[in-house]
């Protein structure tokens, strides 16, 4: 098992901004230590003749084509405002 400092524990504590008992701290430095062996066992991997990729399952566009379907309807809108202008709706003035 990697061996982690208890500097480096104090270091990355801090970072994280966790105050970490005496207990705590061995726990921290026995999980890091066994995370950087996987780590090390990823990297014995031969990825060689693997694509790279951005995400296991392939990925389609699921998005529809942008098709206007209602039209102009400014005039309908409009008859709702309480006051128009221009073709626009007139609102108070907020300043």
């Amino acid at each position: 098992m990697a061996v982690i400092s208890e500097e480096t524990i104090d270091y990355v504590s801090i970072l994280a901004k966790l105050e970490l008992s005496p207990e705590e701290k061995e726990q921290a430095g026995r999980d890091m230590g066994r995370l950087l062996e996987y780590i090390d066992k990823l990297a014995e991997l031969d990825t060689g003749n693997m694509e790279p990729l951005s995400h296991v399952l392939p990925l389609e566009n699921v998005f529809r084509e942008d098709v206007v379907t209602n039209g102009d309807e400014s005039s309908m809108i409009l008859e709702n405002a309480p006051e128009q202008r221009d073709n626009m709706f007139s609102v108070p003035r907020t300043f």
